[in-house]
């Protein structure tokens, strides 16, 4: 009988650890979903940003871009894979004519290889296009932080990837936010909150002047 509960608990843990490994973000992709059920009009032309924690935390998105309706499916913490994983339920449900990606920073940070992330971001890219051939994409770079800043030249790398791929198709462009958020050859200390990852108000400033071309 105690052979029998220790099983059954050990096959229980086996299997939780196997679905949370399967959708480590679904209670924050469904939070998302929810909140645009009564947010999103479907009548509405749709940009999406997307991405990890730098889009999600960027609370006044909407505000800064009144003319246009706004959907915000960051979630904190994903890398580029998990967007692939996660994108019809936080790019293509929402039919957007422009879609915003902000992926790759916790991608280098956790270890990836720049070819590994190029080929997470084609996937996305093509199953967006399987959807609507004229959706417009813009690729974020990869900001510089204090945080990481010891992986500047990752980080770098990567971003001369996305202005290649850029470059390639006419329905896509790259928004260059590393250059404006350095002073010189170092990062500007005063752009982000305590942590010296995420970025305060005068951080987003500098994304909103460099962005705002690009929904425009």
């Amino acid at each position: 009988m105690r052979y029998k509960f220790f099983f059954t608990l050990m096959v229980c843990s086996i299997l939780l650890a196997q679905s949370q490994e399967i959708a480590p973000f679904a209670d924050e992709v469904e939070a998302i979903q929810k909140k645009y059920d009564t947010l999103w009009d479907a009548s509405k032309e749709t940009i999406v940003f997307t991405g990890s924690s730098s889009i999600r935390i960027w609370h006044d998105i909407q505000d800064r871009f009144p003319d246009h309706q706004i959907v915000n499916s960051g979630f904190g913490g994903s890398q580029a894979s998990n967007l692939l994983d996660n994108c019809q339920e936080l790019v293509l449900r929402f039919k957007p004519r422009k879609v915003f990606i902000y992926e790759g920073d916790n991608d280098i940070s956790a270890g990836k290889k720049t070819k590994e992330i190029i080929g997470d971001i084609l996937a996305i890219i093509a199953e967006i296009r399987a959807q609507d051939a004229t959706t417009e994409i813009v690729l974020i770079a990869a900001k510089p932080s204090l945080a990481r800043w010891n992986l500047k030249r990752d980080y770098k790398r990567l971003n001369r990837k996305f202005r290649k791929l850029s470059r390639k198709d006419v329905q896509m462009d790259y928004a260059d936010v590393w250059k404006p958020m350095l002073n010189g050859k170092k990062v500007k200390e005063d752009l982000f909150i305590e942590d010296g990852l995420h970025m305060n108000a005068k951080g987003y400033d500098i994304w909103f002047e460099v962005l705002e071309p690009h929904v425009k």
